[in-house]
């Protein structure tokens, strides 16, 4: 049987050295990941490989601030995969607008947030949140960004002074390669954490290497 036990974070579970969320939708895979049932409960296995929030987690990550409950804005939500474990721990109570501007991973997200009923899907550029602002009915409690570009930095600045409840969370996952591929990712980093300085408190932040390669993983709270 395997070994089951609660990490430090809400909702993450820590299955024989993987870890794993408690699957909202027994039966149903999002990525082809594993399921495990134990006692009655089925957990849906995390893959570092293929999640940067389960690659910073693996790299020894101390804060994710998700929540059963949890309103979340998904910046760069893709085909669903880790928006699904995020789906898992905000519980049916929680929502998550999810955008996405690329018509091929929003058709493959849209099953998954039917089957889920707890993610919106938005297909709409992260750079213009006006464009979907009526989309968003409320405040959120966290804003989490995943998206390849040179501007991710205003991309989320901007989406949190514009949904982001006061003392709100942002998470993201710098890439480097998307900002400056010729320059050292470290100073690219710095850069950044400076940029993000002047909007929240920054709460803790990880590499994600080997998992994701050239990326920081970045939790902060804003100062608003």
């Amino acid at each position: 049987m395997a070994e089951m036990k609660q990490t430090k974070f809400h909702g993450v579970f820590k299955i024989d050295g993987r870890i794993a969320t408690v699957n909202l939708v027994p039966g149903k895979k999002a990525y082809g990941e594993d399921l495990i049932k134990d006692r009655g409960v089925e957990y849906r296995i995390w893959d570092f490989w293929r999640s940067k929030p389960a690659a910073a987690i693996k790299n020894g990550l101390k804060e994710l601030p998700l929540k059963k409950g949890m309103a979340i804005l998904y910046l760069g939500i893709a085909n669903g995969t880790t928006s699904s474990h995020f789906s898992d721990i905000i519980g049916k109570e929680g929502l998550i607008y999810g955008v996405e501007i690329s018509g091929r991973p929003f058709r493959e997200l849209l099953p998954i947030a039917e089957k889920r009923g707890n993610i919106i899907p938005i297909l709409a550029n992260a750079r213009m949140p006006e464009d979907y602002e009526n989309n968003v009915l409320s405040k959120v409690d966290l804003v989490y960004e995943d998206v390849a570009s040179n501007d991710q930095v205003e991309i989320l600045i901007r989406n949190c002074l514009k949904f982001l409840k006061p003392k709100g969370y942002a998470v993201i996952a710098i890439k480097s390669q998307s900002i400056d591929v010729t320059r050292n990712p470290r100073e690219i980093y710095k850069e950044c954490i400076k940029e993000f300085e002047k909007h929240f408190d920054i709460i803790d932040k990880v590499e994600l290497d080997p998992y994701e390669k050239y990326h920081l993983f970045v939790v902060m709270k804003s100062k608003r």
